[in-house]
């Protein structure tokens, strides 16, 4: 045992070993008394063991100490030391047959004796390491069987009250000892004396008591003993702890008092008996709600979104309209007045550029100068085409006149058209006197209204004016309502709303024609962003969450899947072939009618809970595909019960 003991936390210096001469100090190394052999050799004259016979309170608490020490670890075995667990239980029974009481009374008024308040801690110390010891299973399995272990559990429970600090720390060691032996405990049956059961006693505590560690240790143990098939029968509809669980059961974040409530709960649930009686009591619904609370609260979820819409096709909402420069009403009256070549040279600047990959046709070149000179031509003779097409080399040195063999063309290469103001730039523009005004481009519809009024419409003699906006043709107006006209040729002065995230504009498909006469006509195009986004949960409930699912399961199954008696063969009915039927006296069918009743109450109570908690239950969410069939089942059944 020396060498099972060699990691022990605590270590206390000093021995009492036998005279040895200094050369032999020298020589064996020191160690403490926790590990020299004869305080931990199996032999009737244990070190310790002898010290706790002799009655010497200064040996006792020096065997004491080590031994709260040593049962620390695993190793510990108490028949490893016979005579041991005796030895250790003389000073609890003592405590609990004679010292509580003592004690007790004389803790009143004044302090206690020392010589009792010795054996208070000697008591104390000595139930610590059997509790302490008892954590094993060699060790829980000696003191099972021990003839003194169950007396001392059974007296100490119904005798201690937890009304002292002394008290309570012995009660709490005592019911310990009781959950550590409690494996497969059976106990005697209900009509036993009541000195008999610990139960009882278990319950007054875990039901009255303050103190939360008490309240826990007795739930836990009670949680154990009625788990046992053969201790069902201690079940009760109301008892104590059933109403301190329901009490605990909102305290969502102390998680060892709520784990014991849920257990002791679905153990209580988990005989059909006591299930469909809780069906009839006053906080069963609020019950129901606060385990969905408790899925809900310890749930943990991620968001994903996954995007269902196809490829998206877009234009850019403000495009530029381009096209070729046309001389204007003063370029023309410039060009006529000069002579030829001249008027030529200059006609080419104002109508063409210089563009390295430029071509154009010498007829459309001809056509151009031709269209704009001929109605002149009194003034001034015009070119001919082939001059006109060789002057484009003096004029732009890099283009010149060729003919293209494949296809077979005459074309002039080197120039293109010069281009007009984009029709933004061109929104702005006076077109007044049939698009001839001079005027520069405005900046606003402010300003360009304006200019129409000072320089077109008032200076006008009458009192009637024709609008001349481009091609408009309206009849002749008076300058007021001509105002007013004139505003129907104006762009708006503030564009139409767009959506912040509108930067271009999306198309039904790809290569669509845009812009379009209509765009009120084109097919409605598919939406930018089709996420869909939903919650799943990340990983599998907590073992609270899964107890708190097994009871609404439980509740469930007594509320929804119950089956109505088949029809018995009497004079009203047909009857079944092959049912036996037996002869009851009234007393029994009444009682059976009773009981029925009292059940289908329960179960109208039970789908009216479950009805409304409907909502709650939708929100619940479970990784494991089978749990989270549980809960759709629910929540379809509370849909059909609305219906």
């Amino acid at each position: 045992m020396s060498a099972a003991y060699a990691a022990s936390p605590i270590q206390r210096t000093g021995s009492t070993a036998p005279h040895r001469t200094s050369q032999a100090k020298q020589l064996r190394p020191t160690v403490t008394d926790d590990y020299e052999r004869w305080y931990t050799e199996g032999t009737p004259n244990n070190r310790m063991l002898l010290a706790l016979r002799s009655g010497i309170d200064s040996e006792v608490s020096w065997a004491l100490d080590r031994l709260t020490r040593l049962c620390n670890n695993e190793q510990f075995v108490l028949q490893a030391i016979p005579g041991l667990t005796d030895a250790l239980f003389e000073w609890p029974v003592w405590y609990v047959e004679v010292g509580a009481a003592l004690c007790s009374r004389a803790t009143t008024l004044f302090a206690l004796p020392q010589e009792w308040e010795q054996r208070r801690k000697h008591a104390l110390e000595s139930i610590l390491i059997l509790r302490n010891a008892a954590v094993n299973e060699p060790n829980a399995h000696e003191l099972s069987e021990h003839r003194r272990t169950r007396s001392l559990i059974l007296l100490a429970l119904h005798n201690i009250k937890p009304d002292s600090d002394a008290n309570v720390e012995f009660v709490l060691y005592v019911i310990e000892l009781l959950h550590s032996i409690s494996a497969g405990l059976s106990l005697p049956p209900p009509d036993a004396p009541a000195l008999a059961i610990p139960v009882q006693p278990l319950h007054e505590i875990a039901g009255t008591s303050s103190n939360r560690t008490l309240i826990l240790v007795a739930m836990t143990t009670l949680n154990l003993l009625l788990s046992n098939p053969a201790n069902v029968a201690h079940l009760t509809e109301e008892s104590p702890t059933l109403e301190a669980s329901i009490r605990y059961l909102p305290l969502l974040t102390d998680k060892a008092l709520l784990d014991a409530s849920v257990n002791y709960l679905y153990t209580h649930l988990s005989h059909p008996a006591m299930t469909k009686a809780f069906l009839l009591h006053p906080k069963m619904p609020g019950v129901l709600r606060l385990l969905v609370s408790l899925l809900l609260s310890e749930q943990v979820e991620e968001t994903v979104s996954v995007d269902i819409a196809g490829p998206i096709h877009t234009a850019p909402s403000s495009f530029t309209t381009v096209k070729d420069h046309e001389l204007s009403k003063e370029e023309l009256e410039r060009l006529v007045s000069l002579p030829e070549p001249q008027r030529c040279f200059e006609w080419m600047r104002t109508m063409f550029i210089a563009k390295a990959d430029g071509e154009l046709t010498q007829v459309e070149f001809w056509n151009l100068y031709k269209d704009a000179f001929t109605p002149y031509v009194a003034q001034h003779p015009m070119l001919a085409a082939s001059d006109v097409i060789k002057n484009v080399n003096m004029v732009y040195p890099p283009a010149q006149a060729m003919v293209l063999v494949n296809p077979h063309r005459f074309v002039v290469r080197g120039v293109d058209r010069r281009k007009e103001r984009s029709a933004i730039e061109q929104q702005f523009k006076c077109l007044w006197d049939s698009s001839q005004c001079s005027s520069r481009t405005f900046g606003s519809t402010a300003e360009l209204f304006e200019h129409v009024v000072n320089a077109h419409i008032d200076p006008h003699s009458g009192s009637e004016v024709a609008c001349s906006w481009a091609s408009c043709s309206h009849a002749s107006l008076p300058k007021a309502l001509l105002r007013g006209h004139v505003l129907t040729h104006l762009p708006n002065s503030q564009s139409a709303p767009k959506d912040p995230g509108q930067t271009d504009v999306t198309l039904p498909y790809e290569n669509y024609p845009h812009p379009i006469p209509n765009p009120t006509s084109r097919p409605l195009p598919p939406p930018r962003t089709a996420k869909l986004t939903y919650k799943r949960p990340v990983s599998d409930p907590p073992s609270t969450s899964l107890t708190a699912l097994l009871c609404i399961r439980v509740l469930f199954r007594a509320s929804f899947a119950s089956s109505d008696a088949a029809p018995r063969a009497d004079e009203d009915h047909f009857g079944f072939p092959g049912i036996v039927e037996e002869t009851e006296d009234a007393e029994v069918m009444i009682a059976r009618s009773a009981g029925n009743d009292r059940e289908r109450e329960g179960e109208r109570r039970g789908r009216k809970a479950f009805i409304g908690i409907r909502h709650l239950l939708e929100n619940v969410t479970i990784k494991d595909e089978a749990l989270m069939g549980w809960i759709t089942e629910m929540v379809d059944a509370g849909i059909t019960g609305t219906t």
